[in-house]
């Protein structure tokens, strides 16, 4: 399956005013990276991949529609899949966009 590119269009939207914005293909989906750390995605199995605090994990899996990803069958703190229901109006996906952003930024640039 391909990545939903209507929502690819809407988080485009709402990192527009970034600087340091690129995108890039990765995990089958399409990527949003921040100074170069990834920091959301339009997921090939629909929905988002974000990345997140690490520590922040446990509790935003605790809200609805979202899960720890896993990548070849071990869960990965920080990252997470938050499924289309969760990301279907602007106020729901500018908060985990937000979210997403907010924490790439207290990353150092890659490169």
């Amino acid at each position: 399956m391909a990545f939903d590119e209507d929502l690819a269009h809407r988080i485009r939207e709402l990192i527009a005013d970034e600087a340091g914005v690129t995108e890039q293909r990765m995990f089958g989906g399409l990527a949003f990276l921040l100074h170069g750390h990834m920091t959301v995605a339009a997921s090939r199995e629909g929905g988002l991949l974000l990345r997140v605090d690490p520590d922040e994990t446990d509790a935003l899996v605790a809200k609805p529609h979202a899960e720890t990803f896993v990548m070849r069958g071990r869960p990965m703190r920080g990252w997470l899949r938050v499924t289309p229901e969760g990301v279907r109006d602007r106020r729901q996906l500018s908060r985990w966009v937000s979210r997403g952003v907010s924490y790439v930024r207290s990353l150092p640039p890659k490169g």
